[in-house]
């Protein structure tokens, strides 16, 4: 019978949780790098290297892979053997670990969780409470999973409950697309299938947590029907040529993850749940001995990519207009230079409600002409102007798109992932332009913000509008003035493209 000391599961978990904020495992890497070597798109294989040399660079700064250091999920099973030297519940100490992990003054994580849920929606300034999975089982040890999952992935989670007689990768394939790009691909795709509902949703997301095999699989072959279903899906996903960030291309997800359980004569339950380029999960056993430890990866599994930006646009923000926008065209890089201002949800909900009391905006706030940023960053430690800075998913600014425009005179938006159709009818109304940002990049964009100031909302936190100043920030024309979205003609263009090659790029 072991006995655990609470401390130990409390270091674990906060050692655990920095840990993950900057080391990729290993199997994720060796997976994006073999992603790379295929990729034949070339917006795709650039959002690749991207993520590749964000990632090695928070490896060796210590520093988040991406600006949304997640919610955290924990999978906990608990030996009936074992004894705890304390009265605390397993909910407690755990949160005790997320919270020393996410105000970690050498690595602050940003804290996203909100409560309540709706409503007031106040952020709860440290990330607590964590969701946790707890399952008691044999043995005398605490085995434990812990994941950090970023809100981008987490949105796009689906469930249905099928008829057992329909067939439920025609389901999964036709639901793919509508997942737009906010989960930030290429990723992981989670399956879970059977049990009650609620079930097939935590299958789901457990599946996520298992290594990246699918190569292997390919090579020896399956050797069960749950391995033959992850192989279509892997294939046929793939071929919706999706790609990285959505841009198109031959590789949409690494790895397919399928767990399952026996279900109700009459169901069928099917839940998806997609793990971002920013997947974050580790696995440690306590056993009364110790609190986890944690092994960084080699180095040398990173590899060495030089950004070619030599066909970019260089764009001078500051004397940025309108008739300069509208010659841009969907795919077109671009390195840009000036102030831009940043907001994201409860930033545009502040604004429409200003605007509705004929209120004049916070001073500072002056979008005419401008650029706006989707982005909620990491809070700078060091000399840094400002913490991981990638960009958040832009479809949840559409509805308020068309009013901030026609308020503000913004002349642009920085997001990741496509816009919606109420947000491209807003641009196109008002000859604006949308530019991307690659998700999964965050360390990486940062580099190019040489200053940041709150200016207004400062209550908001990581919400609040910002000021940056930013050198050579490399983004994509997502949508023209015209309202064309290369959302739309890449994965279309890359779907065609695929369909055409002798043997299916896998």
């Amino acid at each position: 019978m072991s006995t655990i000391s609470p401390d130990h599961l409390i270091q674990s978990v906060a050692d655990g949780l920095q840990f993950i904020s900057y080391y990729h495992s290993q199997d994720f890497i060796e997976a994006m790098v073999g992603a790379y070597e295929r990729e034949q798109s070339p917006a795709a294989k650039d959002a690749i290297a991207q993520i590749l040399i964000n990632s090695k660079m928070a490896a060796e700064g210590h520093r988040p892979i991406c600006q949304d250091t997640g919610i955290v999920v924990v999978f906990a099973k608990i030996g009936m053997g074992v004894r705890w030297s304390t009265n605390r519940s397993l909910q407690d100490m755990i949160d005790e670990g997320v919270r020393r992990a996410y105000l970690n003054p050498e690595n602050p994580l940003r804290a996203s969780v909100v409560s309540p849920p709706w409503g007031a929606r106040k952020n709860t300034r440290d990330n607590t409470p964590a969701v946790v999975h707890t399952e008691m089982v044999e043995g005398d040890k605490v085995d434990i999973t812990l994941a950090a999952k970023g809100g981008g992935s987490e949105n796009k989670a689906k469930l249905t409950i099928l008829n057992p007689g329909q067939n439920l990768v025609d389901w999964i394939l036709k639901t793919m697309p509508e997942l737009g790009a906010g989960w930030c691909p290429p990723g992981i795709l989670g399956v879970g299938i059977g049990g009650s509902p609620e079930k097939s949703v935590v299958l789901a997301k457990e599946s996520l947590m298992d290594p990246i095999d699918i190569q292997e699989v390919m090579q020896r072959g399956a050797k069960t029907p749950t391995e033959q279903l992850r192989l279509r899906l892997y294939e046929e996903i793939n071929k919706l040529g999706i790609g990285a960030q959505g841009l198109g291309g031959v590789t949409t997800v690494l790895d397919v993850k399928v767990k399952e359980f026996p279900t109700h004569a009459a169901s069928l339950p099917v839940s998806i749940i997609p793990n971002c380029a920013a997947t974050r999960h580790v696995h440690f056993t306590l056993d009364g001995t110790g609190p986890a430890q944690y092994s960084q990866p080699p180095m040398d599994i990173w590899p060495e990519i030089v950004q070619d930006h030599s066909n970019s646009r260089r764009v001078n923000l500051d004397t940025l207009s309108k008739d300069e926008t509208r010659k841009w065209k969907i795919g077109e890089s671009l390195l840009i230079s000036g102030k831009i201002l940043t907001g994201r949800d409860a930033a545009h909900k502040r604004m429409v409600e200003i605007f509705d009391r004929g209120e004049k905006l916070p001073e500072g706030v002056d979008l005419e002409n401008r650029f706006i940023y989707y982005v909620g960053p990491v809070d700078a430690v060091g000399d840094e102007a400002v913490g991981p800075a990638g960009p958040t998913t832009a479809t949840r600014m559409d509805m308020y798109t068309d009013r901030v425009i026609k308020e503000t005179g913004l002349l642009g938006m920085i997001g990741k992932a496509e816009r919606g159709p109420e947000g491209i009818r807003a641009i196109k109304r008002h000859s604006a332009v949308y530019l991307i940002a690659v998700g999964g990049a965050a360390f990486l964009v940062s580099k190019a913000i040489r200053s940041a100031r709150v200016i207004a909302f400062e209550d908001l936190g990581m919400e609040a509008i910002y000021e940056f100043d930013v050198i050579d920030m490399p983004v994509t024309v997502a949508v023209d003035s015209e309202g064309n979205s290369v959302h739309s003609v890449g994965p279309q263009k890359w779907r065609k493209i695929i369909s055409e090659l002798p043997v299916a790029v896998a």
